[in-house]
């Protein structure tokens, strides 16, 4: 097992419900006394798509996460629930889909709905961890946001000041865009981008050390705090900011990369026969300065974006790097379990769209890394279906913390041991439209080894509008098949599994 000198795990299936479901309970045994626990160091990546090169992207430079990766396990097929930052983190969190979170938006907070639930940094918290958040674990960028949950950590949440743009031309911009606003409140542009988040340039490559911006200050802070809390288990979530819009890194991030070895994708359109539902509109991308408002997006500023993009995830990865060095100088690096995540993926021109919001792959698909010190497949990849809601059981799991009742996702510690053993056979994603209006459409989608389907429904349809992707013929998703004849048998089949919901695909227990 992995770490077994720390727990042995045991892992039990109730069957239930009427199509037969199987809900997962997990149960470790009571760890070895003198063991020292494992700790957590939880590193969330904003808006990061598995653009990186242990996922097959070579020009994309994380020499860190690569890294992580040798020593870790890649999961190539990792699912959110919902393709946006606040829902997707809700559920992470919580280890609850967004049906029972009710969280669809970037305003409502999960406990409107679930009061007394037990989030994972709390459970660890409960079991005698010190737990600390440093960035963005919740959702939030500003000092003042509501989303943070004081009782998850031990001590108070902490963000950075936030700094939006560097360059004196990024700052001239919202000048220009927001003067009425600036003039009223005789406050400084600073002073204002820390209250509010402004839509300038899209992209900006100031020419300023790491620190001047969130994501460096936050390294600097996560590697203050690791010195601090050395000497006893610690879950530390450690979250970035970047690559969310807008796209703004150091300089010499941007010099990394040049224009033209920049590759645009190849499936760049909106599907064939797709429902407008499945449309994002791009607007998160549209809504800065820089950037095509609507039409065609010229493939000058399409190569400019997604340079922009890699730079800032290269940023990221470079603080990464330092938290590492971090973890070798104090001797914590074999004591640490180390898990980076996305919260979801993201439209860079794939088909045809700019950000997430979608059920799309490009924005369902994560990247996720679990190290594990001791573990025996380390450095290999595996294409067992997890999703991000997994992640709460498996860290319990992992460092025997003893779980919830009430979670919806399973631990995938089994794969841990053993990536290639068969595993779950379905993961769900979700999004409603209008965007972040569940009264409205909701498009409930399930992805397996070989399909998409997305079902919308809502009381503005008069009846299901569907799309069928198969990714063994067209991994671009450049044709929707749900209306087409020959996939009639294919879409009630998968209909049915949509609708027999999350529990069917968990896999039984290994006998």
């Amino acid at each position: 097992m992995i770490a077994n000198r720390y727990f042995h795990t045991t892992l039990l299936f109730v069957l239930g419900g009427l199509l037969g479901d199987i809900v997962p309970i997990v149960a470790p045994c009571r760890a070895e006394e003198k063991a020292p626990r494992l700790n957590v160091l939880f590193i969330a990546v904003d808006d990061l798509r598995p653009r990186l090169a242990c996922y097959g992207e070579p020009n994309v430079k994380t020499p860190n996460i690569d890294r992580l990766a040798a020593e870790g396990l890649v999961f190539r097929r990792a699912y959110c629930q919902m393709a946006a930052c606040n829902p997707s983190r809700c559920s992470l969190l919580t280890s609850r889909r967004p049906d029972t979170t009710t969280v669809f938006g970037n305003k409502k907070h999960f406990r409107e709905a679930l009061p007394d639930v037990v989030t994972l940094p709390q459970q660890f918290k409960l079991h005698g961890y010190h737990t600390q958040s440093l960035g963005k674990i919740f959702h939030g960028t500003l000092r003042s946001e509501k989303h943070t949950d004081p009782v998850s950590w031990t001590v108070p949440e902490w963000r950075p000041p936030h700094v939006q743009y560097a360059s004196p031309e990024g700052v001239e911009v919202i000048k220009r865009l927001y003067a009425k606003e600036i003039k009223k409140s005789k406050r400084s542009v600073a002073e204002l981008m820390k209250r509010k988040m402004y839509r300038g340039l899209v992209w900006e490559a100031p020419d300023v050390p790491d620190s001047a911006l969130m994501d460096g200050q936050v390294a600097d802070k996560a590697i203050e705090v690791l010195r601090k809390v050395k000497d006893r288990p610690f879950f530390l979530g450690v979250g970035f900011f970047k690559p969310h819009a807008p796209y703004v890194a150091p300089k010499k991030y941007f010099d990394l990369y040049k224009l033209d070895d920049i590759v645009l994708p190849k499936n760049s359109h909106l599907p064939e026969d797709v429902p407008a539902l499945a449309h994002n509109d791009s607007k998160e991308v549209r809504n800065y300065h820089g950037f095509p408002k609507s039409g065609p997006v010229p493939e000058k500023t399409q190569r400019e974006v997604i340079l922009a993009y890699n730079a800032c995830v290269s940023y990221v990865d470079a603080q990464i790097g330092r938290i590492f060095e971090q973890l070798d100088r104090l001797g914590l690096r074999d004591k640490t379990v180390i898990v980076l995540w996305g919260d979801h993926g993201y439209h860079l021109s794939h088909n045809g769209l700019w950000g997430k919001n979608t059920n799309f792959e490009a924005s369902a698909r994560v990247p996720l890394i679990v190290s594990v010190p001791g573990m025996k497949s380390a450095g290999k990849r595996t294409d067992a279906m997890v999703e991000l809601v997994d992640l709460y059981p498996t860290l319990c799991d992992v460092c025997g913390v003893p779980p919830t009742e009430g979670l919806q996702g399973a631990s995938f510690a089994p794969v841990l041991e053993k990536p290639d053993r068969p595993w779950k056979t379905a993961a769900f994603t979700q999004h409603p439209r209008p965007l972040y209006d569940p009264k409205a459409s909701m498009g409930h989608s399930i992805r397996t080894d070989r399909y998409r389907l997305t079902e919308w429904t809502g009381p503005r349809l008069k009846k299901p509008v569907y799309e069928l992707y198969d990714y063994q013929t067209d991994p671009g998703e450049t044709v929707n098949l749900a209306d087409r004849p020959e996939y009639t048998d294919q879409v009630t089949v998968l209909t049915k599994r949509l609708h027999a919901g999350w529990q069917a695909a968990v896999p039984k227990a290994e006998k």
